[in-house]
């Protein structure tokens, strides 16, 4: 633009030098007094022609000036956006010198992390060999334990599982042949050892066919053993009715018949039963008290055979009508059907078998 303005000057610089060149110059001796208007009137365009060429000039410089301010202006605009672009240069710069020690800060937090993370993994690997270690020393403990506690607790189940069988085999009590089975139950569950559960099943149904048996109560037999005997006491005796003498089989039978006569041992006891009421009693004594014994020690046939025993001197000795001796006759019976000592189980005997082939 600068140089379009130049150009413009120099085009307009020779006309005015050319208007100037053509206006005539006044000079001191040109014209005689008698042309004085037409000198002024000349003088007059002269100056037309001056005002033109100044105004021509202030135009030219106004325009030059113009000119040179809107450069001015453009200049002062590009260093303005130079240094605002220079600012932001230096900002980015500043910036990216702010990332780099960022960058570096977090390169060496890494590096830390990763020695961190070094000596965490040499430790865990610490921990792992110790934790190796004291398994090997807890499964050294429960060897030691199973090879002591354990064989203490296994002959203990071993010791009640033989006590239940052989109570119940001798003396047919399954309460207590059951609680012993129980006790030998919590002694291997106390063991804790997996290979003991079958063993515990087997128990458990050992435990169940005990409990199925069907189980008198012998203390209400008992006191009614006991009943029986108080009463003996207060029994009428039967009616003394001698029976008649047989008739002898020969003639010899007749003869020494008047000198040797024999007798049979029943017939010897009922006579000195009826002879002796005393002795009666105390034989139905005997035989009720026998019973009792055999009904503490679950002996069936012992029990049936004393109460057999019992009802026939009572049958013999005392008067069966009378209500009382009915009424003792009828319990005899009664207890007679009992059946004291149950058939052992099957399963009765297989927990010990496996723990022994354990």
């Amino acid at each position: 633009m600068s140089e379009i303005d130049t150009d413009q000057r120099n085009t307009d610089q020779p006309n005015v030098d050319q208007v100037a060149a053509a206006s005539p110059a006044p000079s001191p001796s040109a014209a005689p007094p008698a042309r004085a208007p037409a000198a002024r009137q000349s003088g007059g365009w002269s100056w037309i022609l001056w005002l033109a060429v100044l105004a021509a000039a202030g135009y030219i410089f106004w325009r030059v000036q113009t000119v040179e301010q809107g450069q001015d202006r453009v200049a002062q605009d590009e260093r303005t956006t130079v240094q605002k672009l220079r600012d932001q240069a230096d900002a980015l710069q500043r910036e990216g010198g702010t990332n780099r020690q960022d960058i570096g800060a977090l390169r060496a937090r890494l590096d830390d992390a990763a020695k961190v993370n070094e000596s965490l993994r040499a430790q865990v690997l610490g921990l792992s060999e110790r934790a190796r270690l004291a398994e090997e020393a807890i499964a050294n403990l429960a060897d030691k334990r199973l090879s002591g506690h354990d064989s203490l607790l296994l002959n203990e189940a071993e010791l009640l599982l033989v006590l239940g069988g052989e109570r119940y085999r001798l003396f047919h009590d399954p309460a207590a042949a059951v609680a012993a089975y129980r006790l030998a139950d919590a002694a291997l569950a106390e063991a804790n050892n997996a290979a003991f559960s079958t063993i515990r099943q087997s128990i458990s149904a050992e435990v169940g066919a005990l409990g199925a048996l069907q189980t008198v109560d012998t203390a209400a037999i008992e006191e009614q053993l006991g009943r029986m005997r108080a009463q003996l006491a207060q029994l009428p005796l039967a009616a003394a009715t001698e029976k008649p003498a047989a008739a002898p089989a020969s003639r010899w039978a007749q003869i020494f018949g008047e000198f040797v006569r024999v007798s049979r041992d029943d017939d010897t006891r009922e006579l000195l039963a009826r002879s002796d009421p005393l002795l009666a009693r105390a034989l139905i004594d005997a035989a009720v008290r026998d019973a009792q014994a055999a009904l503490l020690m679950r002996d069936g046939e012992r029990f049936q055979r004393a109460l057999a025993t019992a009802r026939s001197h009572l049958a013999e000795t005392f008067d069966t009508t009378a209500a009382p001796v009915a009424a003792q006759l009828g319990g005899l019976d009664a207890l007679g059907k009992l059946q004291l000592a149950a058939p052992a189980p099957d399963v009765l005997g297989a927990a010990l078998k496996e723990l022994r082939n354990l």
